[in-house]
């Protein structure tokens, strides 16, 4: 039976938060109630978690999140794909399904686009979510909703943009930043067959990457990056490189350490202050690319790979905080610390 009355998360500024009693949503014809057994907390929530109170002043409450995973509660009068009681992650980028970047996959590009979490969509941070039925993708028996919140985005993110760097059993590949991003990151191009290193300022983060199968770890706030990275791949530098930080220093770190036609992609969002030297590009012929969200296409290799390679465990292995929602001022505060691995609400 579903209920009159949820709760969820509200975000009031200035790093506070409520969790507030809502209607529960009913979807629409082509829509899909999703009754919420795993909502991660992602890096992009915490910048919004940040903003002062003056950004949140006159406008409606809305329940952030964009990383879940649950079971289907109620389906609309056209919907086809899903049925009640199928397990689901969801796609985090609602779209209008008709301009170009719809018909080519790219969701995450849709000029329409409506992301979880935001004003014009309400996130999973709550017991239900109302969501788009095409953006409800099955979640096999083999994996678990854990491993469908790590999909909805921060597997996602980091897998397209590791697939981007078309890594062989040959690369030795620095992985910058060893936040939730970074460490799925390591772990996937593991996966893929590359040797990695991982890259930090905070010792907790390099043991979580070891403790994951990283091969070696450089601590940057007390080691020369450059140096260091030479010592490690017989002076040539780094095959590729994945930068998940959004440091200006670690993203001149990674043009630095680099071989000559070494390629990088960047997903870490941080300071808009320029970094990065054409010139420091052209002679060495780097190729560096930005990676933003996953192609919803890319989900059934993401899924193969996570199967495949048994990376559930991994995963598990990564979540060090586990919270029930009316646990969320707690929850976010845990994780804005910035020395915790994943943190995640769960519903029993």
């Amino acid at each position: 039976m579903i209920p009159e009355t949820m709760r969820g998360v509200v975000f009031l500024g200035d790093r506070q938060v409520e969790v507030r009693e809502f209607p529960v949503p009913r979807p629409g014809p082509s829509e899909v109630l999703v009754e919420m057994r795993t909502a991660a907390i992602c890096g992009s929530d915490l910048h919004t978690y940040r903003r002062p109170k003056a950004q949140f002043e006159g406008m409606d409450p809305f329940i952030p999140g964009h990383e879940p995973a649950g079971v289907v509660a109620e389906i609309g009068s056209h919907v086809t794909n899903v049925k009640p009681g199928d397990r689901v992650t969801i796609y985090h980028y609602m779209a209008c399904g008709k301009c170009q970047a719809c018909h080519s996959g790219y969701l995450q590009h849709c000029e329409e686009r409506r992301g979880l979490g935001q004003p014009v969509a309400q996130g999973p941070d709550a017991d239900y979510i109302v969501v788009d039925a095409r953006n409800c993708l099955h979640l096999p028996d083999a994996l678990t909703f854990d491993d469908g919140a790590f999909i909805a985005c921060i597997a996602g993110t980091a897998f397209s943009a590791c697939r981007k760097l078309r890594v062989n059993g040959e690369d030795i590949v620095g992985v910058f930043g060893q936040g939730p991003v970074g460490l799925t990151g390591t772990v996937i191009l593991k996966a893929m067959g590359a040797t990695v290193v991982g890259i930090d300022i905070v010792d907790e983060r390099l043991e979580l990457a070891s403790k994951l199968g990283v091969d070696a770890v450089i601590n940057s706030a007390t080691a020369d990056v450059k140096q260091a990275t030479l010592d490690l791949t017989d002076g040539r530098g780094f095959d590729a490189a994945f930068e998940t930080s959004g440091s200006t220093v670690a993203q001149r770190a990674v043009v630095e350490t680099l071989r000559v036609q070494g390629r990088a992609s960047f997903v870490g969002l941080g300071s808009s202050e320029p970094s990065i030297s054409p010139t420091a590009i052209i002679g060495r012929e780097l190729t560096l690319m930005g990676s933003f969200v996953m192609p919803m296409g890319y989900y059934e290799d993401l899924v193969n790979l996570i199967v495949k390679h048994d990376l559930s465990p991994k995963f598990q292995h990564m979540i060090t905080h586990r919270f029930p929602i009316e646990r969320a001022e707690e929850a976010f505060r845990v994780a804005d610390g910035g020395r915790a691995g994943k943190v995640v609400f769960s519903w029993d």
